[in-house]
């Protein structure tokens, strides 16, 4: 077993080794991801194209340059210059890349997993078996989608009558009330999935669906250590592709090419947080283990 993975890791260690694979196997992980985000992406930006959108630089708009940039975002705008045929469009894609994309996780996954037993794996060997484990893992995304809707859906039908209410009666107090309550939601829905969050590395690597009990077991005594992980994976990626998108968006626009660029981004900020999960999981794997043994020797050595 790799030495970088047989040793359980702390907070630090494991952004550590995150980067460190990323930059190693950088060639071998991005042409996972763009065999599949790649074609979806390019097929975004035809049917952009086909739909009116300007490939090079597009505007809307207004008497100045700031406010035609600006007015290009407007989703009014967008939604009249696309029509119908471009909005349908839009949504298949979005449910080709729903479908699609936990498949190229899930050969990272299969491959970081190599790695770790010092095993040696080509691209077409790791995409295979994540196709092995299609239906799967389609089955556990849609049962976890359901828990996440359902857990929003109950939330926002707790805070915004709250809310509502406590503007109405006592005003700023009843604000701030709902939006202190709004906060303790979000953190305890992001910590309790944050606990279910590991399922789908139980489906790709454990053949275990749905895999959310496992999940809750592996990440016991983890969960707020892995929810800030969480934070910091989404404050990193979220920096990446704000920077990007502000710094191009100035000179093309709403264009096609500033959607391929931010896409194509959007697989190098996808590498980060895949490969961030596999380590996480995998450590939480190495402490499981490890518990499991610790468990075994103790009941070994009682007296009977």
């Amino acid at each position: 077993m790799n030495t970088k993975f047989s040793q359980p890791k702390g907070f630090g260690e494991i952004l550590d080794l995150t980067f460190s694979l990323s930059k190693k196997r950088f060639r071998d992980f991005f042409t996972i991801l763009l065999i599949f985000m790649g074609p979806v992406y390019i097929l975004e930006a035809l049917i952009l194209f086909a739909s009116g959108t300007s490939f090079f630089r597009e505007v809307g708009p207004g008497e100045d340059w700031i406010s035609q940039i600006a007015n290009s975002f407007d989703e009014s705008v967008v939604a009249e210059n696309i029509g119908l045929g471009g909005a349908l469009g839009t949504m298949f894609i979005g449910i080709l890349g729903l479908v699609l994309f936990p498949v190229a996780e899930a050969a990272l996954l299969i491959a970081l997993n190599h790695i770790r037993k010092n095993e040696e794996y080509t691209i077409s060997s790791v995409i295979k078996k994540a196709f092995s484990r299609f239906w799967a893992m389609l089955g556990s995304n849609i049962v976890f989608g359901l828990i996440v809707f359902g857990f929003i859906f109950v939330s926002i039908l707790i805070i915004v009558p709250i809310g509502i209410f406590g503007a109405i009666a006592i005003n700023i107090i009843g604000v701030l009330f709902a939006i202190v309550l709004g906060l303790g939601l979000f953190v305890g829905l992001g910590y309790l999935l944050t606990r279910w969050g590991f399922y789908f590395g139980s489906v790709v690597l454990d053949y275990e669906s749905p895999g959310l009990s496992r999940s809750w077991h592996l990440s016991k005594k983890r969960g707020w250590i892995l929810f800030g992980l969480y934070i910091v994976f989404f404050l990193i990626i979220s920096a990446i592709s704000f920077a990007v998108e502000a710094t191009f968006s100035i000179f093309l626009g709403n264009s096609v090419l500033l959607s391929l660029i931010v896409n194509f981004t959007s697989i190098f900020t996808t590498l980060l947080f895949a490969v961030g999960y596999g380590v996480m999981y995998l450590d939480a794997k190495v402490r499981h283990d490890a518990e499991d043994l610790d468990e075994m020797i103790e009941g070994f050595n009682e007296p009977r």
